[in-house]
């Protein structure tokens, strides 16, 4: 595999908004035309670094997902569906109020996971150091049913893309609130493929799995890790867990490539969710997955977007840190100095009078206002129960 030694790609196209559900859905794809925005305000999305999503084909659908659930997809994406495909909605997880079918459901999802493999295909063939597509990370589909907001599986399809067409093995990570069983269980017995995720515990939170005990299949086994974390973890547990277990992993694993998942549910303001933590762990995560993809994977990374449901003060800051940090903005020098370096006042004045709650006007959060969670002790010391159980079969 080639070196990278070119400019990340920052992957985008106006169209995956549509992937909406209905109006009242907390999956709202604005977030997405707020990070542009955000990130071309701050002066740190130049054209040069946007690419198109090529739509994904039938061939690259059919990797992770069975045939029948792609023909059933198709049919409920009439803007008058078949009774027959109507009645068979159950039964592909297309009727729940999580994930109901909608008209153009499959062009636009097939669009969505074309974007992440065409992020893949950029990174995997040299054309581009790194790639982000915050229009991916559906990570809850299964071979054949939707779940979680997710109709098809963009993560897991990336994934097969760069093992199947360059041999590569895959370290993917998922620090999205939820679980991400959707990939783990796609390659729950591939060797090729490891699977990380640090999530809130599965016993209070969708999808209900993610304990410490899945730990991947026959030859596989030791290459699914999952760091559940306890309701109201904060920064420093946190990051703690996350930093031990993902380093000690790529050095055991030794990827050709990171593909990482970026919901940002975990934040203390998101409304699905019992997590503490802050903006600063959307800084500093996306700094050692950074670090780690040059010392290991001669700098291979591919990002995806994910969870994130206050998508006013939350996801676009989240969502710009990542680019940021990809892309290696002086702006983070300057957020070193003074992290509560201000908005761009011109995003702030664009999105307020749209937004029901005052817009942060700093990247990072000021912590010293916030109150203190009173069980702090108790649940770092569950956390880090959790996460030496969770290196105990590192393969």
């Amino acid at each position: 595999m080639k070196r990278n030694v070119s400019h990340p790609v920052f992957i985008f196209d106006n169209q995956e908004i549509q992937y909406k559900f209905n109006e009242d859905h907390p999956f709202n794809q604005d977030r997405l035309l707020m990070t542009v925005d955000l990130l071309r305000k701050a002066g740190a999305l130049p054209d040069s670094a946007l690419r198109l999503p090529t739509p994904a084909t039938d061939m690259e659908l059919l990797r992770v997902h069975a045939p029948a659930y792609i023909e059933a997809v198709k049919g409920l994406s009439c803007s008058v569906p078949e009774d027959r495909w109507i009645k068979e909605a159950a039964r592909f997880g297309l009727d729940t109020d999580d994930t109901p079918y909608f008209a153009g459901m499959h062009n636009i999802t097939a669009k969505v996971v074309g974007g992440s493999i065409t992020a893949t295909e950029m990174v995997m063939s040299g054309a581009a150091s790194h790639a982000l597509h915050l229009g991916g990370g559906l990570h809850h589909a299964l071979q054949s049913k939707g779940a979680g907001f997710c109709v098809y599986n963009d993560a897991s399809a990336a994934i097969a893309h760069a093992k199947e067409i360059y041999g590569a093995k895959v370290l993917y990570v998922d620090t999205d609130v939820h679980h991400g069983d959707g990939v783990q269980w796609g390659f729950y017995t591939d060797p090729q493929v490891c699977s990380l995720s640090i999530h809130e515990t599965g016993k209070y939170l969708f999808p209900g799995t993610g304990a410490v005990n899945e730990r991947g299949e026959g030859d596989a086994f030791g290459t699914t890790i999952n760091i559940p974390m306890e309701p109201y973890t904060e920064d420093e547990s946190w990051l703690e867990c996350f930093g031990e277990v993902l380093t000690e992993t790529v050095a055991r694993f030794r990827p050709d490539v990171i593909i990482s998942q970026h919901g940002c549910d975990a934040h203390a303001f998101d409304p699905l969710a019992h997590m503490h933590c802050s903006m600063q762990v959307y800084k500093v995560m996306p700094e050692l997955i950074h670090s780690l993809a040059h010392q290991w994977c001669e700098g291979r990374w591919i990002a995806l977007g994910g969870g994130g449901y206050d998508i006013w003060r939350v996801v676009p800051r989240a969502w710009s840190l990542l680019w940021l940090v990809m892309s290696e903005q002086p702006i983070l020098k300057q957020l070193n100095e003074k992290p509560l370096l201000e908005l761009p006042e011109s995003w702030l004045d664009a999105w307020q009078s749209k937004s029901p709650a005052l817009l942060p006007n700093t990247w990072l959060d000021p912590l010293d206002n916030w109150v203190p969670i009173p069980r702090r002790q108790a649940i770092t010391e569950k956390n880090r129960q959790t996460k030496e159980l969770a290196m105990m079969y590192l393969k």
